[in-house]
């Protein structure tokens, strides 16, 4: 090989060579282990001068072209020759730059089809989109950016991920591609999945789930993954008007969470039997361990020094995971929905938190705008308030009721009444709805 590579590099007439070097390029190619061979090829016309420049890019674009049609069989082999060749064009990458990027797509396709997700990505960062010495499209840009953010959520590296989404998210309007455009929300829907943001990314995932360019499966599997993430969210009237919009949807009843998502609605206290079959649907990040906030640990403190605590009183100082921090949030605001006020302790007990613990978990629930009431330090009690809007005939979507009470002076008695004349009112609309659609017969009432 090496002799004749030296009779090559001394034809004078640049034609002469070009087709030369070509001519045992394919030759090298055909043998059984061409992968010797042909990294000494390439090695002598990138890094000889008598080569050429010209010469050498057509060489290695023709090498390029061998194994993108399949010249090379064995995967391996031709793995190894990508890796090589990526290796020596290297140091004079901008001589090679296109060729090296094509090498890059090569091999990133094998490393994706042996599951190598996180190496598979790295090739694909190595790619130089921003360079000055070749032009290329926003499109192009867009479709490596969201393969690589696709890749890194396999990986589970939403860090970086995040990173190359941003990037992606700057080209996202030079498309009009309806497969890239698909492709960039499902990486948006994941995104938030992964930063924890689970009150968007279910409204992410639940617009997927109606797009009708996806198959029967994709749709299902969206909408699967919306109702994760609204069970995941942090309870309050966000995450109650999209676990109401979920919960009218027809096909959340074929999936297996369906009875978790109803409770969660319909604001019903979820009890620990309830919740392992729901945690073993979840996937790893959302079982991640959450770190203890200073309330907690102030918390925790309180709760060792806290001398009127009932001698069963549970010592858990807060919530361990994504999932457990879900569940308290919404059994606390299940509460609000069932007591008019709660002592410390028995609030601690239903939530199987220390009574310190369950205080400062309504406390920051009052002081975010997701739970309405005060707290009374001194009789150690919490009171809940209940807005007119967010009674329960308002939670079905049946409309805004007018009301007319009569002033009693009394602030409970009021509230009982408001709550009968919206149970009846809700009743009322109800049946005025199924008369209209022809479901129950219009009878009369005679006196």
């Amino acid at each position: 090989m090496d002799g004749k590579l030296t009779q090559l590099a001394g034809i004078a007439s640049q034609k002469d060579k070009q087709a030369a070097y070509s001519q045992l390029l394919h030759a090298t190619l055909a043998h059984p282990d061409p992968a010797r061979d042909t990294v000494t090829l390439v090695t002598n016309v990138v890094t000889d001068d008598r080569v050429g420049i010209v010469v050498g890019r057509q060489v290695i674009t023709e090498l390029v072209n061998a194994l993108k049609d399949g010249a090379v069989s064995d995967a391996n082999i031709r793995k190894t020759l990508i890796e090589e060749t990526l290796a020596i064009l290297q140091p004079r990458l901008v001589s090679f730059e296109e060729q090296a990027a094509s090498l890059r797509y090569q091999l990133a396709d094998i490393l994706e089809a042996e599951e190598d997700w996180s190496e598979a990505a790295r090739v694909l960062m190595g790619i130089s989109l921003d360079s000055g010495h070749r032009l290329i499209a926003d499109e192009d840009k867009l479709r490596v950016y969201i393969r690589i953010v696709r890749l890194l959520l396999e990986e589970e590296d939403s860090v970086q991920a995040e990173t190359y989404y941003n990037r992606a998210a700057l080209h996202i309007h030079s498309t009009q591609d309806r497969e890239l455009q698909l492709a960039f929300k499902l990486c948006q829907a994941r995104i938030m999945d992964y930063s924890r943001k689970f009150l968007e990314a279910a409204m992410r995932y639940n617009e997927l789930s109606w797009i009708g360019e996806l198959d029967e499966e994709e749709r299902s599997q969206a909408l699967s993954a919306a109702v994760t993430c609204a069970v995941l969210a942090p309870a309050g009237p966000p995450r109650s008007r999209v676990l109401a919009a979920l919960c009218r949807d027809e096909r959340t009843a074929q999936l297996p969470n369906h009875t978790i998502l109803s409770k969660m609605f319909l604001d019903r206290i979820l009890r620990p039997a309830e919740i392992q079959g729901f945690e073993a649907t979840l996937k790893p990040h959302q079982l991640a361990k959450i770190a203890q906030s200073s309330n907690d640990r102030l918390a925790a403190a309180a709760a060792a020094n806290d001398e009127t605590s009932e001698p069963g009183a549970s010592k858990r100082t807060g919530p361990s995971t994504v999932l457990d921090r879900a569940v308290l949030e919404h059994n606390l605001l299940a509460c609000s929905k069932i007591y008019n006020n709660i002592t410390f302790s028995g609030l601690g007990a239903l939530l199987d938190l220390a009574p310190s613990a369950a205080e400062t978990m309504a406390r920051k629930m009052i002081e975010q705008g997701r739970l309405r009431g005060w707290i009374d330090q001194v009789d150690r009690l919490i009171w809940f308030e209940e807005e007119e809007h967010e009674a329960q005939g308002k939670a079905g979507g049946l409309g805004d009721v007018d009301q007319h009470m009569e002033d009693t002076g009394a602030p409970l008695t009021k509230q009982w009444d408001a709550q009968i004349q919206l149970t009846a009112a809700s009743v009322e609309s109800i049946v005025q709805q199924l008369v209209q659609k022809g479901l129950v017969p219009n009878v009369p009432v005679t006196a």
